[in-house]
């Protein structure tokens, strides 16, 4: 092997690996909580603006949901080729802004406008993002590298929740949590494009930059249908986000309608479950990731099958009970599924879909995702509650039935999880050998 082949395979120094995946997690933090605090002022923007449960689910999560859906994928594909860093950074910057800019919004239009920046911002976050790390760590150890990068997922819902509810408390005022949370993410962006460096792309594979050119997105599309165990990874993670983050989408509006709590106090609660359910899930899930027999794929999706189809019993009896303190205690088992698939199922992905083609798949991954939990579940959701409203006399018995329904999904989650191993084998084959032609084999680190 040449000096310039041992140059681009050559891994970083260990620290400089995981302050990449310190800062991208950060990223993913500031993220998330720019998507948790619409949910925990979801209330006071229903009533400010006058909307149905189905009207304010259009305008908080369907408006970003269609711009991060159609802008997310031409992203991707530009992530597949160009400096990955310089696009999450300016994504953070535009996304932060726009969540700044909510909190001076003064109607609907306004609120719809500043919204869909948002989308359009977040867009350019979680693909390249994810794509950087696995350029950083080989395939062993990307589910490991990939954990730890989602414990941004708690840390942000706690901002979004406890945080951002806290300061509702403070000002009296729902928009002053979008300023205090936008803001900082400004600032943040221009420290990605200070002290984060681009990566070769696929220096751990049989193929690097230098010798395949980034994939179309049908190219893409082809393979990744062609790739079983990718297909059913990607739908155990989909209806995940409609099972788990459809129904956190509206549990703390749940709380404040069925148990009469105010904005703060429903923050509060479900801001503490969020952070220490999700860090010690996350936490834990790292831990076992880095054992040896975890390496294999296989463990670690049967896993996740046997997790999320336990946690499903629970989740329905969060709603089922009228009983706030049973309905918190199933928080605490149900939270930590919700948070430790996240960077395992990303590497799973990942590890099933060639360097060029990693940051679109994770778009379209994405993009099935935010569908889930931002467009089906929120509308549906409100939908059902809407209809159920006038029967049942009321809409907190009526979001009740509507969560009811939705709770039961996650046993469709679990069996994409265990289906997906059938075809590991050969599809784990079809990507070692994708462009191997073209380039020697580097060696893991």
């Amino acid at each position: 092997m040449g000096a310039s082949m041992m140059t681009s395979t050559t891994p970083p120094l260990e620290s400089a690996r995981w302050y990449v995946v310190l800062v991208l997690g950060l990223v993913y933090a500031v993220n998330i909580a720019d998507r948790y605090v619409v949910a925990t002022v979801l209330e006071p923007i229903r009533k400010e603006f006058g909307l149905s449960d189905s009207g304010v689910a259009w305008l908080t999560g369907v408006s970003l949901a269609f711009f991060y859906i159609f802008v997310g994928l031409p992203i991707a594909r530009y992530a597949d080729r160009a400096n990955r860093r310089n696009i999450v950074a300016g994504a953070m910057i535009l996304w932060s802004a726009a969540t700044a800019l909510l909190g001076l919004t003064q109607n609907y239009l306004q609120f719809l406008l500043a919204r869909i920046a948002v989308g359009i911002g977040e867009a350019g976050g979680t693909p390249p993002s994810t794509s950087i790390i696995a350029d950083n760590f080989p395939r062993g150890r990307r589910a490991y590298a990939l954990t730890i990068y989602a414990l941004g997922l708690p840390l942000g819902a706690w901002m979004g929740s406890s945080l951002a509810g806290a300061i509702v408390e403070h000002f009296h005022s729902w928009r002053a949590a979008f300023i205090a949370l936008g803001v900082p993410g400004v600032i943040f962006g221009l420290l990605i494009l200070l002290t984060v460096r681009e990566p070769v792309r696929g220096r751990f594979e049989l193929v690097t930059e230098d010798s395949a050119p980034a994939a179309s997105f049908v190219e893409t599309c082809r393979f990744l249908w062609t790739q079983r165990s990718a297909w059913h990874i990607n739908a155990a993670g989909t209806v995940i986000c409609l099972w788990g983050w459809g129904l956190l989408f509206w549990t703390q509006t749940y709380f404040e309608r069925a148990y009469g709590l105010s904005t703060a106090e429903a923050g509060a609660r479900l801001g503490t479950i969020y952070f220490w359910a999700g860090t010690v899930a996350t936490i834990a899930t790292s831990a076992i990731l880095a054992l040896p027999q975890m390496q294999d794929p296989k463990w670690i999706a049967r896993l996740l099958a046997v997790i999320v189809a336990a946690s499903t019993i629970p989740s329905f009896l969060i709603y089922w009970t009228h009983s706030l303190t049973v309905a918190t205690a199933m928080l605490w088992i149900v939270v930590p599924a919700i948070y430790l698939y996240v960077g395992p199922t990303m590497a799973l992905l990942l590890n099933f879909m060639p360097a060029p083609m990693r940051a679109q798949g994770m778009a379209i991954s994405l993009l099935t995702a935010n569908v889930a939990n931002l467009i089906i579940a929120p509308t549906a959701v409100g939908w059902i509650s809407d209809m159920l409203t006038g029967p049942l006399g009321g809409n907190a018995a009526s979001l009740r039935y509507a969560l009811l329904a939705l709770s039961l999904t996650g046993f469709w989650a679990a069996y994409h999880y265990w289906t997906s191993v059938r075809s590991y084998a050969v599809d784990d084959l079809r990507v070692r050998t994708f462009g191997m032609d073209a380039a020697p084999l580097p060696a893991e680190a």
